[in-house]
């Protein structure tokens, strides 16, 4: 009886024993064969990584070579910023320089003329007039209210009466150069108005104008000057007119005349 016991816990011993053996193989075989996948796995990764970072490396190094080849074939635009013409301030009625600034107003402009010729033979309003003297006058730095002035003087007001006819939009007599030639036609007020303009620019700077030159005697008088300019009204005395001994004195009176309206 006692040997049977003994024998049976003998038995149930050795058979725990293997179990626990065997348990144990079977979990180290499956760590085994767990493990090199999972190596393999890092390893591939890792070795994807590689690559990608040197497709990476490649395919950067090419996008910047070319972009620095495009930067050269290229360049960046930059924008010109139009610098706006600087002109000195006029500050006083008396300063008779050819290039300033205005210093009676639009409306002093109008009154003056319909306060001595109610109906000016022109092809546009008065107030549209004088506007185009405004313009014009001021891209070119020119005294567009002495230039106004000049007009008045050179046409009688609007009236005319001599060799240029109302028709030619010719407002300063140019080309007009003796009783018998009627000088330079101009197909409209304002292109009339812009030949004045740069015609005393031409006397006055050696800078091109702004637009393109509409005035017939530009280049001549340019030519004739060549580094020379005129800075005053008066200097236009026997020059703009013959034999014009107080042309330019005569213009500046109207134009003080006019800042009184």
């Amino acid at each position: 009886m006692l040997f049977n016991r003994y024998s049976r816990f003998l038995l149930a011993g050795l058979l725990a024993g293997s179990f626990a053996l065997a348990w144990s193989n079977q979990a180290e075989a499956r760590h085994m064969a767990v493990q090199p996948e999972m190596e393999t796995k890092v390893d591939t990764n890792h070795s994807l990584n590689m690559s990608g970072s040197s497709r990476t490396v490649e395919r950067g190094s090419h996008n910047s070579l070319e972009a620095r080849v495009d930067a050269i074939l290229h360049p960046p635009v930059t924008e010109k910023k139009e610098v706006g013409l600087k002109v000195p301030q006029t500050v006083s009625a008396f300063d008779d320089s050819i290039i300033g600034t205005a210093l009676a107003s639009q409306e002093q402009c109008v009154k003056y003329l319909l306060s001595v010729n109610p109906r000016p033979d022109i092809s546009v309003s008065p107030k549209e007039l004088v506007a185009y003297y405004y313009e014009e006058g001021a891209r070119e730095g020119i005294r567009l209210d002495v230039a106004f002035a000049q007009a008045l003087k050179e046409t009688g007001f609007f009236r005319y009466g001599g060799t240029v006819t109302a028709d030619q939009n010719n407002y300063c007599g140019l080309g007009t150069t003796s009783n018998e030639v009627k000088g330079a036609y101009f197909s409209s007020a304002k292109l009339g108005v812009r030949a004045q303009i740069q015609h005393l620019l031409a006397y006055a700077s050696t800078r091109q104008p702004v637009e393109p030159v509409v005035d017939p005697r530009y280049s001549l008088v340019r030519s004739s000057y060549g580094s020379q300019t005129l800075s005053s009204w008066t200097d236009l005395n026997g020059r703009w007119a013959v034999p014009g001994y107080s042309y330019g004195q005569s213009i500046m009176s109207m134009f003080r005349e006019m800042l009184s309206r």
